[in-house]
């Protein structure tokens, strides 16, 4: 069955809701699982619970009946969705155009001039979803 993963903040931030948004029609329309993600940093955590997330995403969105919702630690919020995306051997990943730009300055550091997309495609071999609240989902496959 195809996996759609979609990190979030948490509290849900008005980006995190319209990311998670098309995630779900994008789950809706493949017939596929989803993954609610978030990542709770090491160094500024609010110790988030899996119920935490999963009750605020059923708040907004009511029951979503083949989503599994994950809580990692970690360090960097990039790597640890790599590495949660990569375990899972997801099909499809949803971001916010935010966290793409943040995965763009972390990638920028360690490289002259990354291109995100082709960074994560080539270590997830994944379709990557970028959205942006104030526009349509553009993806990138």
């Amino acid at each position: 069955m195809t996996l759609v993963v979609v990190p979030v903040r948490y509290p849900l931030s008005r980006h995190s809701m319209a990311t998670l948004s098309e995630a779900i029609r994008i789950a809706d329309e493949r017939d596929a699982e989803l993954t609610v993600l978030h990542v709770d940093l090491y160094h500024d955590s609010h110790e988030v619970t899996r119920t935490d997330l999963k009750r605020a995403v059923q708040r907004e969105f009511g029951v979503l009946p083949t989503a599994r919702y994950v809580v990692r630690r970690g360090f960097l919020v990039e790597e640890t969705i790599l590495d949660e995306v990569a375990a899972e051997e997801a099909d499809v990943v949803v971001i916010g155009a935010k966290q793409a730009s943040r995965w763009r300055r972390t990638l920028q550091r360690l490289f002259s001039d990354p291109d995100v997309e082709s960074y994560l495609r080539e270590k997830l071999d994944a379709t990557i979803i970028t959205v942006d609240a104030e526009r349509t989902a553009r993806g990138d496959a």
